[in-house]
């Protein structure tokens, strides 16, 4: 058990090394206990990378950097030969698929980019990454998911060459196109659907914003943020659109299921948002998000496993689903660390 940082709960990490075998994080598990049946995908070994990094940043133990190693192998062994990434992985380690969905790509950009640039990645796994990295990035330009073009971006931007910036600009440029097209009257939005993983497309061009200065990419964030505000906090907590249904436009939003990766996204975007505009009730926000996961929530259960340090699945309208799979972990330890940082830095 590691020591109490902020909120209600003590972190642990007991699920993250039961989750976690020779290859890599496992997809599912059935209540508390890894699930082989779904074995791996690259898109939750991404986002270990970066949850490991974090740990090992915050208590710099031989253990953590161990996972670090464990995750870039398996974003090796899932790159193909045209330098996209193979997502979904039966547990006798053998690939379902060729080529994964662009989301896994952008992911897997976002990754990469985190960990290049992180000083704590040791010199063999950055460059080993790095070589990863430039296979990948000749795709960048093509991508048509949003999603994709999001996480590229976020990716890239943690970068310093001119190629990066460059691939940022074009890629926040066509999101911003695409916004244009969408937005209309009081629909600020990217598309005709608030789906999955929403708030990304905002936290994009707010990293766009960081790199280039391009006021519009601020502007359409802010303009966007204010307008997914308003369909997720009306009843003064934190309530993401439901996985059951979405939201389409003219609709309404579906109520379940709730996702932990949006509240771990939403952290950020918020976060990052705070960062740069100093306005704090983006800090708020992001309190009011990871909160989320602590019970203040439209359940009022606490979705944290005290006696794994995992994250239940998500809330249904039911109650919590009492599965623990990767996502939801990871989701879990990296707002847990990102808001840490955060409250500390406040109180400094």
């Amino acid at each position: 058990m590691m020591g109490k940082l902020c909120f209600g709960h003590f972190f642990k990490d007991d699920h993250i090394f039961r989750l976690t075998d020779d290859t890599g994080m496992l997809q599912h598990s059935k209540y508390s206990l890894p699930d082989p049946n779904y074995g791996y995908s690259t898109d939750d070994n991404a986002r270990a990378l970066i949850m490991a990094l974090m740990l090992y940043e915050r208590y710099r133990k031989k253990k953590y950097l161990d996972l670090v190693y464990r995750y870039s192998s398996f974003l090796l062994n899932a790159q193909n030969r045209n330098g996209k990434f193979r997502n979904f992985m039966a547990y006798d380690r053998k690939w379902l698929e060729e080529e994964g969905s662009e989301d896994c790509f952008g992911r897997c950009i976002w990754a990469m980019g985190f960990a290049v640039s992180n000083v704590h990645t040791p010199q063999g796994v950055r460059q080993g990454l790095t070589y990863l990295l430039n296979n990948a990035l000749p795709h960048v330009p093509s991508l048509n998911s949003p999603r994709s073009k999001a996480y590229s971006i976020i990716g890239l931007s943690h970068l310093e060459s001119e190629e990066a910036r460059k691939l940022i600009i074009e890629t926040a440029r066509s999101l911003c196109r695409q916004y244009e097209e969408y937005r209309d009257g009081e629909w600020k939005w990217f598309e005709n659907i608030v789906a999955y993983c929403n708030i990304v497309l905002a936290w994009s061009l707010i990293a766009a914003y960081k790199v280039t200065e391009e006021k519009d990419f601020l502007d359409i964030a802010e303009e966007s943020l204010e307008f997914i505000g308003r369909i997720t906090f009306k009843e003064g907590y934190f309530k993401p659109v439901g996985c059951n249904g979405w939201f389409m436009k003219g609709g309404h939003p579906a109520e379940f299921d709730e996702q932990p990766v949006e509240a771990c996204e939403a952290v950020l975007t918020y976060l990052e948002a705070y960062e740069v505009t100093g306005k704090k009730n983006y800090l708020q926000k992001a309190k009011m998000c990871h909160a989320w996961y602590e019970g203040t929530n439209s359940k009022g259960i606490s979705l944290v496993d005290d006696e794994t340090g995992g994250c239940y699945d998500g809330l249904t309208i039911h109650g919590v689903n009492l599965n623990m799979g990767a996502e939801s972990l990871i989701s879990y330890v990296i707002s847990y660390l990102k808001i840490s940082e955060a409250d500390e830095l406040v109180r400094e």
